[in-house]
Formats: C-alpha cells, structure tokens, sequence
C-alpha cells in the first residue's frame, strides 16, 4: 500500500523537541493550510485546515533550529490515525503527519524581518529511509549534511499564489 502525503503551510507554534533514551530527537508541533474557493452563491470562501506533525532525529534539530511559528514550510511524509483513551473513559483519534523530508519556504527579506536566523529559503532536509520489513536495510541519507535537490521528477509543483496564503 502507499501513504504519501504533501503539505505546504505555515507552523501554528514553535517546535517543541524532546530526546529518547538513546539520544535520538523527537519533534512536535503543526502546520495550517488553506483553500480559497467560491461558494454556490458566489461568495469568497476559505478553509482552514490544522495538522499535527512530528519530525524525527536530525530533521527534528534542523527544524527547531531553524523554524518558528508562522514560517513557510512543504513538508511530505505518511499520515498516520494516533488513538487512545481520554481521562474521562471516551476514545479519541486524529490523524497526524510524520514527516519524511521538509523544504523551508521562507525568504531572506521574511528571515530578517522576523528577528530570528534561518537556513537559506528552500533547503530541503530529508530522514533517513526506515529498514524495510524484507529483511535488508535501506541506505540512510547522509546525516552530516543536508540532503542535495534532486531534479523536480518526483516532487509535484505546486502553484500558490501568495494572496492565498492567510499569515
């Protein structure tokens, strides 16, 4: 089966990171993205979607080095149902993005304006590819430094126009 999925928003708070016992980083927090559309009587609309997405090992560390509410961010990775049991006794469910690989979307002029250092706009940082349930184990991408661009044949472009973009 495959599980793909790609998102292009901005982060509704800054990263929260926490390490594992054996050192490797977690990190949490979530993207906003919106859709303007017309309505059946002709009226301007906007949706507004909120997800959760957690980062893993150096990705992690890049991200809340460089990252901080409201920056421009493309992320893809697999979605995922998280369930569990709430204090009171009732099932609760979301559904997540556990991210693969991010480009950061910012510009300079955005960086300096917002009082923070960033990493140059569109640097993409990806994870390493998990082992396979087939017995080999995949070639991990260089940890040391960031992940070169490939050519765009596998990455869709997507057209935004910057009036969409709600922050």
């Amino acid at each position: 089966m495959y599980n793909k999925i790609i998102l292009a928003g901005n982060l509704t708070r800054d990263i929260e990171v926490r390490y594992t016992q054996s050192g490797a980083a977690i990190g949490n927090t979530a993207i906003a993205t919106t859709r303007k559309f017309k309505s059946q009587t002709g009226e301007q609309k906007e949706e507004v979607l909120f997800v959760d997405i957690t980062f893993f090992g150096r990705t992690a560390e890049i991200a809340n080095q460089y990252l901080r509410k409201g920056s421009k961010i493309l992320v893809d990775g697999r979605l995922k149902l998280d369930q569990w049991t709430a204090q009171d006794g009732s099932k609760r469910s979301k559904h997540s993005v556990t991210v693969e690989s991010m480009t950061m979307l910012g510009s300079k002029s955005d960086d300096q304006q917002g009082g923070y250092n960033t990493a140059p706009a569109g640097d993409t940082y990806a994870q390493p590819a998990p082992e396979s349930n087939y017995g080999a184990p995949s070639q991990p991408a260089p940890q040391d430094a960031p992940q070169q661009q490939e050519p765009a044949s596998n990455i869709p472009e997507i057209d935004i126009n910057e009036d969409e973009i709600p922050f």
